[in-house]
This record gives structure tokens, C-alpha cells and sequence, in this order.
């Protein structure tokens, strides 16, 4: 699949093993969570447990986030680092197998999450996950991982998603 994200960003994307996911919680504050990002060439997956999850509420709330890719361990070795800002839509209707769409892509980065479903029912609040969507809008990126020069930037094609507008991604909170 063809993205505008490019190559760089891209490859960071299917490398990292924890990206930093950025809300807003009410109030305007920001939080950020360390989380495993999955990239189907389109999108951003991630997934949380549901058990004790602000961060779904935040989102659910407040579609708007930020995605960044700046730990050069979690890189493995890379020097670029990236900025993604886009708009999440939390899919949780079946906590139970919902999540199981994007375990090829959790697979192929991280292998030993098959020993865990091997040992599923030692943990059954861990496989009770929400899905997290994030369609890219805009990304930073610095090529050479200097964060003190102006970043590579580049945006979605057409106009930019409307977190308030009718379509927009979102959940209601209830």
C-alpha cells in the first residue's frame, strides 16, 4: 500500500517496539503512553488493555493525538526520529476478539505475544483489548534524529479531518 507517509517514517513505524501515544484529557492537558505501534500500511494500530483504561476515555472524548518515535532503543539503533499527529477512533465492541484483527502485525513484532495466547486463560484481563485507530494527518520528521533543527514535514492529501465535524473519528463517552 502507497502512503504519503513515506519510507523513513514508514520503516520507524515497523521497527519500534514502544511509541510514545499522546491525548488530551479533559481540561486540555496532554498524557502520554508507551505503547506498541502496529502499521497496516494505512493506519496506526494499537491496543490496551480495557481494564482501568483512561486512556480510551481520553480518546474517546478527545480523537486528537500525537505518535512519536524518539527512543533509539525501541528504534533498534535507528537515528531518525518522527512525529505523527492524527485522529484516533477506539474500537472496543468486542474486547475479546476484537483486538485479533491486528495480531498478525503484533506477531511479527514482538513474537513472544505468542506464548502468551498460549497461555491465555493464565491471563485473562491482558487479552481484553481495545483496538486504537489513528489515521496520520500530519508528520515531523528528523532524518538524521537531531530534534534541535527543523524537522521534514509533510501532510495528509486534501483537507485535514475536523475532530468536531460530522464523520469525524469518535466514540461517544457515556
Amino acid at each position: 500500500i502507497m502512503t504519503w507517509l513515506g519510507g523513513p517514517i514508514t520503516e520507524l513505524l515497523d521497527v519500534a517496539l514502544v511509541a510514545e501515544l499522546t491525548a488530551v484529557r479533559p481540561g486540555g492537558r496532554p498524557v502520554t503512553y508507551p505503547l506498541i505501534p502496529l502499521w497496516d500500511g494505512e493506519r496506526i494500530l494499537m491496543t490496551s488493555s480495557i481494564l482501568f483504561s483512561r486512556k480510551l476515555e481520553h480518546l474517546k472524548a478527545d480523537p486528537r493525538v500525537s505518535i512519536s518515535l524518539s527512543d533509539p532503543v525501541a528504534l533498534g539503533g535507528h537515528q531518525a526520529r518522527a512525529t505523527i499527529q492524527g485522529l484516533a477512533e477506539v474500537i472496543d465492541g468486542d474486547p475479546h476478539t476484537d483486538w485479533e484483527r491486528v495480531l498478525p502485525l503484533w506477531e511479527a513484532k514482538e513474537p513472544v505475544i505468542r506464548q502468551f495466547l498460549k497461555a491465555r486463560v493464565a491471563f485473562p484481563l491482558f487479552f481484553e483489548r481495545a483496538v486504537i485507530e489513528v489515521i496520520p494527518q500530519r508528520a515531523y520528521l528528523w532524518p538524521d534524529g537531531d530534534t534541535s533543527s527543523a524537522p521534514l514535514t509533510s501532510a495528509a492529501p486534501g483537507p485535514s479531518i475536523d475532530p468536531s465535524a460530522p464523520g469525524a473519528p469518535r466514540s461517544e463517552v457515556v
